[in-house]
């Protein structure tokens, strides 16, 4: 099977020939950047250097899917917050917020064409005249509701308020829920075969499980039943006490970090749940040994993982032999 092949069996409960193995998060390392000649920040912001890194996880690693972009900025920018860049080392980041709690935000009628979102479009429209339908699955990421809105407010803001003021909330929720779809959609149009959703401060190791349930699980329900290819929703860290309702957002696959329990993602979600993660990114891919890190894969899928991933996004000093080691472990499975 293609890459595609492999990964669109599971998602659609067939037998692939074998495990799939790729990266839902950020799969950008500097070895990459270096056999692409293409680096940060440029490949952040430009839609040929993104493209040229999103290949090598397929030409150097052997993934099954290729991904773009590499870091979380782009819909919160659209909206006017101001970029803060990492730099040639990291990624780049959000600073301050561009709303208040008593504003009554809007999506802007001119979203996609503002910030740098062109690029990313762009980037994935040079991945499917690359790989066509022959070759790695090609995955668009976007974040979630919850996230946009904690950008555009402001963290400390957006948890308190989900606190003190969470009545508040949904107006914003709703505006970058139709934000994020809309994203979604024109990265499908660009080539995108799959969609991963990152909402990473929904996650229970920021807010409690209560204000995912009450603000954000409906907001998801409207996005994932409006985007037309298979969903995988990411939400870093602990994710036990709201991975029941993570199951109900109309998902196909989550992705957990290692941190997650595998076996309660599965009593709480059902058989037909599809689970990928594997190993942990910032201790294991970027520091220990080939030989531990097929370990911990091989340790992942005893536990259910049916997509062998890197447990969140990749840390860019991963060695390749600790990816390729991981892309080994899902081969013989």
């Amino acid at each position: 099977m293609t890459g595609k092949e492999r990964i669109m069996a599971v998602l659609n409960h067939q037998k692939p020939d074998r495990m799939p193995c790729f990266s839902a998060n950020s799969t950008v390392t500097y070895e990459q950047m270096e056999k692409a000649q293409a680096f940060w920040p440029e490949a952040h912001e430009q839609g040929e250097a993104m493209a040229k890194q999103a290949m090598q996880a397929y030409y150097m690693l052997g993934f099954d899917a290729v991904r773009v972009p590499f870091c979380q900025i782009y819909e919160a920018e659209a909206f006017g917050c101001v970029v803060k860049s990492g730099g040639k080392k990291g990624e780049p980041g959000i600073g301050e917020g561009v709303f208040k709690l008593d504003d009554t935000p809007v999506l802007p009628d001119d979203f996609l064409d503002r910030g740098h979102i062109p690029e990313v479009l762009k980037a994935a429209r040079i991945l499917r005249k690359e790989f066509g339908d022959n070759g790695p699955a090609i995955v668009g990421g976007m974040i979630g509701p919850f996230t946009i809105a904690t950008y555009l407010l402001e963290p400390l803001v957006m948890l308190k308020a989900t606190f003190q003021q969470p009545e508040k909330l949904p107006p914003f929720l709703d505006v970058c829920e139709k934000a994020g779809t809309m994203f979604a959609h024109a990265l499908i149009d660009a080539g995108a075969d799959i969609i991963v959703n990152e909402d990473v401060t929904a996650s229970p190791d920021l807010i409690i499980p209560k204000s995912y349930k009450e603000l954000e699980l409906e907001p998801q329900k409207r996005q994932f039943a409006a985007i037309r290819v298979p969903k995988i929703l990411h939400i870093c860290g602990k994710v036990g006490a709201i991975v029941e309702w993570m199951g109900q957002t109309g998902a196909d696959c989550l992705s957990l970090h290692p941190a997650a329990d595998v076996a309660l993602a599965r009593e709480k979600c059902g058989p037909d749940m599809i689970l990928m993660g594997g190993a942990d990114v910032n201790w294991t891919l970027q520091s220990k040994s080939p030989e531990e890190v097929m370990q911990e894969s091989e340790a992942a899928i005893a536990k259910g993982i049916q997509i062998l991933a890197p447990g969140c996004a990749i840390a860019p000093g991963s060695p390749k032999e600790n990816l390729l080691a991981m892309v080994d472990v899902a081969k013989h499975h």
